[in-house]
């Protein structure tokens, strides 16, 4: 179901979905109230009531012309913005500021809701700052793209692993006064690509910027950088330190999804362990000559290049896309495709799993444990794709697979098996 909030003799469009729940316990609150207003002159659009999985209909909203995103010289921003308020019984109501929509792209906005009893009373608020190719920041601060690893008393990790959560320090290393956030990884490079470019380039351009951050990050996850120096964090929100990153952002569908398919990836040299520090810049209004540019990445996909071909025409022919040897936090590993007629241990762990995850989301139907992949089964599966914005074929590929994995250990709380 859409509900279309566009006015008449609009020029382009997107869409927007929105998930309100828990901020310390992440289950979704039914019955929340969610309106949505036109940022121009402050019109209530609509208003909405929560379902069971504490969302609403997909929303159809104004944005500007597809182009403005699409090249570099435009000065017009590319994304409309539009502000919600969200009420829900026993937290403090909500206030998201400047939710981004671009145009022929599905915005997620995530509403988390802090309870009354954690907080001072009175209307929270969230901004959602500008995409960094539209506003200015700081260059990054040019770092070694290897990290030296034999200094006495250096922490490094033994391999590379996916970890379940990274600490964002929300400003730069030396700011004791900012706040630290524990996100998980895949959130982390969801939130931060949906930052940095745009959601409507071509597919090869996105997978290339998502590798370059998912690199950047893991280099810092695996030498330890920030602890070295005596901080408790694991990476920072400061674009000349590291790479933008904001609470409570919207994210975009084609970014989530590219991430979910990529996210155990990162990009390596020959003979070095660690992952590579992959620098960029928007190639716009810095350059950064052996870095990847993201305003380049899109023109070279538009000419038809592939993911790594894009990379190795910045980073050189010598640099490969390679997978972590562990991903945390994920009790089992995926071992190939679940669909009607699969039995054996694989399916009554998914069982399981649903089981659990549907005593936080009531939506999802409970199914027998028996390890038979039935009706009744491949039904769960196809409430969970719903819930959690993924294709509805109650097929249990990959991407699926993992989503209920990141979703189960979170709603009981299991740490690495």
């Amino acid at each position: 179901m859409e509900v279309d909030l566009t006015s008449s003799g609009y020029i382009s469009s997107g869409e927007m979905s929105v998930e309100v729940f828990g901020r310390d316990t992440g289950e979704p609150l039914p019955g929340a109230t969610i309106n949505i207003y036109n940022i121009a002159d402050g019109t209530l659009l609509q208003s909405f009531t929560a379902d069971e999985a504490g969302q609403i209909p997909i929303v159809r909203l104004d944005s500007p012309p597809l182009e403005y995103s699409l090249e570099p010289g435009s000065v017009a921003q590319p994304y409309s913005q539009y502000n919600i308020t969200v009420e829900a019984p026993g937290y403090e109501p909500l206030n998201i500021v400047d939710a981004e929509v671009l145009p022929q792209q599905l915005a997620l906005q995530p509403i988390p809701m802090t309870p009354l009893e954690n907080v001072v009373p009175g209307p929270e608020q969230i901004v959602v700052p500008g995409n960094t190719l539209f506003i200015e920041t700081e260059p990054k601060i040019p770092e070694a793209e290897i990290k030296p690893v034999a200094e006495t008393g250096e922490i490094v990790l033994s391999r590379v692993v996916i970890p379940e959560y990274v600490i964002v320090h929300d400003g730069v290393p030396s700011d004791r006064t900012a706040n630290d956030y524990y996100v998980t990884y895949r959130d982390y490079i969801k939130n931060v690509a949906s930052s940095e470019i745009y959601a409507t380039w071509p597919d090869a351009a996105i997978r290339a910027n998502v590798l370059a951050i998912m690199s950047f990050t893991l280099n810092r996850v695996y030498t330890e950088w920030y602890r070295n120096k005596g901080y408790d964090f694991t990476i920072t929100s400061s674009t000349a330190y590291d790479q933008k990153w904001s609470f409570g952002r919207t994210i975009f569908e084609s970014i989530s999804r590219v991430v979910d398919e990529m996210y155990t990836n990162y990009l390596s040299r020959p003979n070095v362990k660690q992952p590579i520090l992959t620098q960029y810049c928007d190639g716009k209004n810095v350059r950064c000559p052996n870095w990847l540019s993201q305003w380049g990445s899109k023109a070279l996909a538009d000419d038809g290049l592939r993911t790594i071909e894009i990379i190795r025409y910045y980073y050189g022919d010598n640099m490969f896309i390679n997978t972590a040897e562990e991903i945390s936090g994920i009790p089992i590993s995926w071992a190939g495709e679940l669909s009607l007629g699969s039995s054996g241990s694989k399916v009554r762990q998914l069982q399981e799993q649903l089981n659990a995850i549907s005593e936080n989301y009531p939506a999802i139907p409970r199914v027998n444990e028996d390890g038979i992949y039935g009706p009744l089964t491949q039904a769960a599966v196809e409430v969970f794709q719903s819930v959690f914005g993924l294709p509805v074929t109650g097929v249990v590929d990959y991407r699926t697979w993992y989503k209920i994995s990141q979703i189960y250990v979170g709603v009981t709380g299991i740490a690495e098996l």
